[in-house]
């Protein structure tokens, strides 16, 4: 056999392969617009929705070709829903009680008046029979939801005077949305759903009297001292808010098993970095609020609470009685409140408060 042709024969047959073989192995990607209901850069919400949208992309190495357009870039930011629903964007990074208009289910996956902390939602989500029921929500209306950030316990509020009594809010224009809104109307309050890029001017020009958004982190940024001086705690309205990637459930349905996976891993992750984040910064905010900006730091007292707590109850029956989905929903949320919070109770607040008190805290 002439060697020559034996060894240009074997690199062209091999050189044919690599050619057939090349589509085989080559990577496909998906493309994934993300949009989402807050400001781009906005510290507190804006940030965590941008860092998981990054993430998913870097967790794929590309893969996954993630587009992500912030509040009023792509769609307004109580568009979203629709644009993913329709499937004209993959997904979006809210708070689902937003929709509640198109069922009241959606609040209890975001937060509802004397409903679950952060630890509380975590566990009635992932091992409670929440994610279950929210699948069943979703699927309704062509989504899949997963939670990927929490707030915590939220402030309740900033008003432009001193709320002594219920009668105090009587008349008040008050940015609230959720069952939190509906809790306020009960009680003589005109709740304003607004998403947060136009809270600022708003109680700044007087066409709302006071507004909640989150706590001294991501308040701080909004500058609300310079139209309120009087922040309220604690609020009875978002005791642990979730924040929630909803994503179009046809688009979902083709992703690979890898790629749900790693999807779920870093909405996973970073559910659990922005309530760290929300911790690790509000104690220091607080603190400039009140020593740098004059804010005065009001406490509810015990009969304006107690106010809230006809109200919800009020609000929550209502909710519960929509739909047979919905009281599956509440009925679910009720039990596990008792049954978890029972728990919270013993454990962690009686061992702050004890702990607090020796070291004076």
């Amino acid at each position: 056999m002439d060697r020559r042709k034996f060894l240009t024969g074997t690199a062209v047959a091999g050189a044919a392969t690599a050619t057939l073989a090349a589509p085989a192995i080559a990577q496909s990607t998906t493309d994934m617009v993300i949009v989402s209901t807050w400001p781009r850069d906005f510290p507190g919400l804006g940030l965590p929705a941008q860092r998981l949208a990054a993430r998913i992309g870097e967790l794929t190495e590309g893969r996954i070709n993630v587009q992500y357009f912030a509040a009023g870039e792509r769609v307004g930011a109580f568009d979203s829903f629709d644009e993913v629903a329709s499937g004209n964007a993959q997904a979006y990074i809210a708070a689902d009680y937003y929709w509640k208009g198109k069922h009241p289910g959606w609040a209890a996956f975001t937060a509802i008046p004397f409903g679950f902390t952060y630890t509380e939602m975590d566990a009635w989500i992932k091992y409670a029979g929440g994610q279950e029921l929210w699948d069943e929500l979703s699927g309704e209306f062509g989504l899949k939801n997963f939670a990927c950030g929490n707030t915590g316990v939220q402030m309740g509020g900033w008003f432009n005077k001193e709320i002594e009594s219920a009668d105090d809010l009587k008349g008040l224009k008050m940015r609230i949305p959720g069952l939190g809104g509906d809790v306020m109307s009960k009680l003589g309050a005109s709740p304003v759903s607004l998403p947060g890029g136009q809270i600022y001017e708003n109680l700044v020009s007087g066409a709302i009297d006071a507004t909640e958004w989150v706590g001294p982190y991501n308040d701080f940024f909004m500058k609300f001292y310079e139209a309120a001086k009087y922040y309220y705690f604690p609020g009875m309205h978002e005791p642990g808010a979730q924040l929630a990637m909803g994503m179009n459930a046809e688009f979902w349905g083709k992703l690979s098993k890898t790629d749900q996976a790693i999807i779920q891993a870093a909405c996973n992750e970073e559910n659990a970095r922005t309530m760290a984040e929300t911790n690790a910064n509000n104690g220091e905010y607080l603190q400039r609020l009140v020593n740098d900006h004059g804010v005065q730091l009001r406490e509810f007292n015990d009969d304006v609470y107690d106010s809230f707590g006809e109200a919800a109850e009020e609000v929550l029956e209502e909710a519960r009685d929509h739909s047979a989905l919905s009281k599956k929903i509440y009925d679910s949320v009720i039990s596990k409140r008792a049954e978890i919070g029972k728990w919270s109770a013993l454990s962690d607040v009686s061992y702050t408060i004890k702990r607090n008190r020796v070291l004076g805290l």
